[in-house]
């Protein structure tokens, strides 16, 4: 087993400091979105609840984390911390979406499930693809480019799920949108578990910072996409079950069909 040594650390650590302009335009957002919140809870309190604003701090957080902390040095080390950074995106995105203020939907304009859920699901699927994963891995451009198209499909994608209500006509729609969003990321996490080989060579050649073999990294990294994506999208299924299943959301579904 291949162990860094410390100047290989410190070289793999380097880029983080390149990663400076992120950060300040990442608090920057997150301070006008803050001067703009307290604004309007002096005006109407009701109008954005605490709960949206620490739902905003934690899906920039989570953005952070994943494109702009140190966390971004390692993602050539080993896959099982590239997958984090994609799972971080996921997570961040509906939150950044919980964060904003929810304006009242217009008749006939509800987002495309299907164009959203395409735009989610396909963008996991093709940043897995071995070309375009050693493509992001060896092109600084193409691995921004990676991290902005998962935020993107991530907002789009969560984009129903955030809007949607227990009264709507297509109750049923969104927590069936989640399930079936699962299933690819199932199948792709399960290839990379249990597929018995290595499926992005760059990962041989890359220092060990732990004391796993690429293989073994593949399948760790395989194992927290699967457990996660389960929760992450199982989660709110379940909650925007429960909500259509309670009196009250039964009482919206039959206002809104009269």
């Amino acid at each position: 087993m291949n162990h860094p040594t410390p100047a290989e650390v410190r070289a793999h650590l380097q880029p983080w400091f390149l990663q400076l302009p992120l950060t300040i335009a990442l608090a920057i957002a997150a301070l006008v979105y803050l001067r703009a919140w307290f604004s309007l809870r002096r005006e109407s309190p009701n109008v954005v609840p605490v709960w949206r604003a620490v739902a905003f701090m934690g899906g920039v957080s989570s953005v952070w984390i994943a494109v702009a902390s140190p966390l971004t040095a390692l993602d050539h080390q080993l896959l099982t911390i590239h997958m984090l950074k994609h799972l971080l995106l996921m997570a961040g995105a509906p939150l950044i979406l919980l964060g904003t203020v929810k304006l009242p939907k217009s008749p006939g304009r509800s987002p495309n499930l299907v164009l959203c859920w395409l735009a989610g699901t396909t963008t996991v699927i093709v940043w897995h693809f071995p070309a375009a994963f050693q493509l992001a891995l060896q092109s600084p451009w193409w691995h921004a480019a990676e991290g902005v198209s998962f935020l993107l499909a991530g907002l789009l994608f969560w984009w129903p799920v955030v809007q949607s209500r227990p009264g709507s006509g297509q109750r049923w729609s969104v927590p069936l949108y989640l399930f079936l969003a699962t299933l690819p990321c199932d199948i792709l996490s399960a290839f990379l578990a249990f597929c018995g080989r290595v499926v992005y060579p760059s990962y041989f050649a890359a220092p060990r910072l732990l004391d796993l073999s690429p293989l073994q990294d593949q399948e760790c990294a395989g194992a927290l996409m699967w457990v996660s994506v389960t929760f992450i999208y199982l989660i709110p299924a379940v909650i925007i079950t429960v909500q259509i299943l309670s009196p009250g959301g039964q009482t919206n579904a039959s206002a809104a069909q009269t």
